[in-house]
């Protein structure tokens, strides 16, 4: 038979930290192989004009996207601060699109072709008469499903 003794108290081990850097290590690779990078850098600044409603995209894997603006700040001395095309990492022209857009749908696979959407990021500043004309090249090539970037507007 045990004796208990009602004033002593049991002290509590030391938790061990021995597994505590094969946690980190861990933890830090799981998140080194499984983040992506920014695919493409921006080359135009693009401040998205306001939206009534907006409807967030579902699939953004199957989004190809175009951005129109005028150029950062430290490419202005070389390309001006007219608006332009960015499609991937370089400036086009509008002829460029039919290009871009086929070698997109050939990225894709077979069945979600049909499903590609173009976004069109442009500038708030931007002239329509661009934004027409790259709606106009899109028709040509049929890609038909568009949509414009926007933010919420302030409350």
């Amino acid at each position: 038979m045990s004796k208990f003794k009602p004033g002593e108290k049991k002290s509590m081990p030391a938790i061990s930290t021995s597994s505590l850097p094969d946690i980190v290590f861990m933890l830090l690779f799981f998140f080194m192989v499984t983040t992506q990078m920014r695919e493409t850098e921006n080359k135009v600044s693009v401040s998205l004009p306001a939206a009534s409603e907006i409807v967030k995209l579902e699939r953004k894997d199957l989004s190809s996207y175009i951005n129109i603006g005028s150029p950062v700040k430290h490419l202005q001395a070389q390309y001006g601060t007219d608006a332009r095309i960015q499609l991937n990492d370089s400036f086009k022209t509008v002829d460029d699109i039919r290009d871009f857009i086929a070698a997109e749908r050939e990225a894709m696979k077979e069945g979600d072709r049909p499903l590609m959407t173009v976004s069109i990021r442009a500038d708030e500043q931007v002239r329509m008469g661009i934004v027409t004309d790259v709606k106009q090249e899109l028709r040509r090539c049929s890609a038909l499903k568009i949509m414009y970037a926007a933010r919420k507007p302030a409350e």
